[in-house]
């Protein structure tokens, strides 16, 4: 995965193309839910989806980086979100979220596949890790040219991200939009 400052300026970068919560809106969470943010990095996602889920639910932040994860909680106790659980996480290992099986409802992968060397990997976690009919979201960077984001070399075709999911077992759900610069897929556990 990318070192911090890199994924700090990704996220910067991320914020000038996507609008968190009108992204979220579209993503069918609710009170209650468990959800896990793979590669949270600064917590983009995952404070808005904290504030959804309430403290009925439950967000895993999950991410390499322990500054990223100290940032998180140093965020989610300004906003008094308890609901926020952060984990260090290598995702590329098997086991590598340290959740249990079949514990989330709902796993978030936003921008983290262009870095990582094992996707398939990343993508198998996250169905191990939802419940059956729990829904997998990915948000990557597009194909299209852009100021910021990675090298085009690095980004991931949609139809490469489509094809990781649907191989680990997903189905399709839906493709939304995710902003300039990026494209957005709903996977469902069957």
């Amino acid at each position: 995965m990318a070192p911090l400052e890199n994924q700090t300026n990704s996220t910067r970068q991320t914020a000038n193309f996507m609008h968190p919560e009108r992204i979220i809106a579209d993503l069918g969470l609710s009170r209650s839910m468990t959800i896990a943010d793979f590669g949270a990095g600064a917590g983009y996602f995952t404070l808005p989806m904290a504030r959804i889920a309430g403290q009925e639910g439950k967000v895993y932040a999950l991410d390499i980086q322990k500054e990223a994860l100290s940032l998180i909680r140093a965020r989610a106790k300004i906003e008094h979100l308890l609901n926020i659980e952060t984990v260090r996480a290598d995702l590329e290992l098997p086991r590598g979220s340290k959740l249990k099986d079949e514990s989330a409802d709902f796993v978030l992968i936003s921008n983290i596949l262009f870095q990582a060397e094992k996707k398939n990997e990343i993508i198998a976690e996250s169905f191990r890790v939802l419940k059956p009919g729990g829904r997998l979201a990915i948000f990557e960077w597009d194909q299209s040219a852009s100021t910021g984001g990675p090298p085009m070399r690095l980004r991931i075709p949609p139809n490469t991200a489509k094809t990781f999911a649907q191989n680990a077992g997903f189905a399709l759900d839906r493709e939304f939009s995710a902003g300039s610069h990026h494209y957005g897929f709903i996977f469902r556990k069957p």
